[in-house]
């Protein structure tokens, strides 16, 4: 299977690189991973609805120049549907036998994802109500990702 993760925002502190590391470490074993990071877009303090929208689509054409066609796209989105780590293992077990083995996931920058991205999506996923540094979050859905091909393997992982 090839995972990839699309990114807004640049990996700034040190820490976060070697939990990113590590985990692209123990994915190696599982699939090919591939992280790409975009450059986001400033934001004014005093941004209007349509100065955000201009960014949001701005990050999405690069976002979406990224994409290959025959990629299952995953939006992170606070709209998507949430799951149990089970329910994640379970839904890249699907696509990986339905012959959807190119995963991208999306990561948006802190305005979120522009319509055309969501539009493009095939599936929209969300770890939480909760708002997380969009930094700290690309290591949390690594560790999923680990977590879940543990869970396909059957090999052991805390619960």
């Amino acid at each position: 299977m090839n995972i990839t993760i699309i990114a807004v925002g640049k990996l700034k502190e040190k820490y976060l690189k070697h939990a990113i590391d590590e985990y692209s470490k123990r994915l190696s074993r599982y699939c090919k991973l591939n992280i790409i990071e975009i450059s986001d877009e400033k934001t004014p303090d005093n941004a209007s609805e349509k100065d955000e929208l201009i960014i949001k689509d701005k990050e999405g054409r690069t976002i979406l120049s990224k994409i290959k066609d025959n990629a299952y796209v995953i939006a992170m989105d606070l709209n998507g549907n949430q799951l149990s780590s089970q329910e994640l293992s379970a839904f890249m077990a699907n696509c990986g036998v339905t012959g959807n083995s190119n995963l991208v996931f999306i990561i948006g920058g802190s305005l979120g994802l522009s319509v055309e991205v969501l539009k493009r999506a095939n599936y929209k996923l969300c770890f939480s109500k909760m708002t997380f540094p969009h930094q700290l979050f690309r290591v949390m859905l690594l560790e999923q990702v680990y977590r879940g091909f543990r869970i396909i393997n059957g090999e052991p992982y805390h619960k």
